[in-house]
């Protein structure tokens, strides 16, 4: 008898386990993702708050997630709904093709992404590519302002990049090769170590962003890709296609970031995060209403 009570009691509790948990299960939920950089926890951000603001639709943010591969990798199981990325990392990282043109790489992000159920929007409208960055002065002791021109002193120059760029083909390995680059020396860090490291003089050089907030910090003079080596990395929403079906409204939301967002616009977001220590959730909303796509609280 007691066996039998006890039984029930488990069922019973495991009944309303259940039930529990589809009482308390949230409907109309979104997952926003974003890589471990601040630009992209901002992007992400955008979206998400225009979207809250627009629709009734609740956001949830899975930040600091990793590198771009990793990102891309719970995009594509379904793990995360809405993500920013970047044309040139799609095009070459992810699928090992050939970019062009800005809009020929856009086109090319759209029509690649499409096979693995995913919805590229067009761009935010700012394009943030790979760059070097060294101590002004020494630039201009040095009279170097393109990449071409710094090839001549790159075996004497310690290079600070961080992890992903020295691994991925789109970066250090193709880089050096067309430009015949040496380096002294390679040190691998992140992203936000690098502006520290050149200043306190542990590296010479930086793989910088064209976006990097810390740019307008620090006294660095940004080179000059003159060659075009690296292809246009011009950020855009990017959308399940299962998760359009569920919330059609988010596609007009979305669009209404098309074109918005410029390369000063961007590193200025930036720069109040790195620079300022202003938290993103405030740098996102402050943008989106100086952009008029949403209301100043009262």
């Amino acid at each position: 008898m007691m066996r039998r009570m006890l039984r029930v009691s488990i069922l019973a509790a495991l009944v309303a386990s259940m039930l529990s948990g589809c009482i308390f299960i949230e409907k109309d939920l979104l997952t926003l993702g974003s890589r471990n950089n601040t630009e992209s926890i901002i992007l992400s951000h955008v979206m998400g708050q225009l979207i809250e603001d627009k629709t009734d639709i609740k956001v949830i943010y899975k930040e600091n997630l990793g590198g771009s591969n990793v990102v891309w990798n719970a995009m594509v199981n379904g793990h995360i709904d809405v993500i920013p990325d970047y044309t040139g990392t799609i095009v070459v990282n992810y699928y090992h093709a050939e970019p062009g043109t800005a809009e020929e790489t856009l086109e090319t992000t759209k029509r690649l992404v499409d096979g693995d159920g995913i919805i590229a929007f067009n761009t935010f409208g700012f394009n943030n590519t790979y760059t070097l960055a060294l101590d002004e002065a020494k630039a201009e002791e040095l009279d170097i302002h393109t990449f071409s021109d710094f090839a001549a002193y790159s075996e004497d120059f310690t290079l600070g990049a961080v992890f992903e760029f020295i691994d991925r083909p789109d970066g250090l390995p193709g880089f050096q090769k067309e430009y015949g680059l040496q380096f002294k020396d390679v040190k691998g860090m992140d992203h936000g170590i690098m502006y520290r490291s050149i200043n306190a003089k542990e590296v010479d050089v930086i793989n910088s962003y064209t976006t990097d907030g810390q740019l307008q910090y620090y006294d660095l003079r940004v080179l000059e890709d003159d060659k075009s080596y690296f292809p246009p990395y011009h950020a855009l929403p990017l959308v399940r296609k299962e998760t359009l079906k569920e919330y059609p409204e988010i596609e007009e939301v979305l669009k209404q970031l098309e074109g918005v967002i410029d390369e000063e616009a961007m590193q200025k977001m930036n720069g109040k995060v790195d620079n300022d220590g202003m938290m993103v959730e405030r740098v996102a909303q402050e943008f989106l209403i100086e952009a008029g796509l949403v209301e100043k609280a009262s």
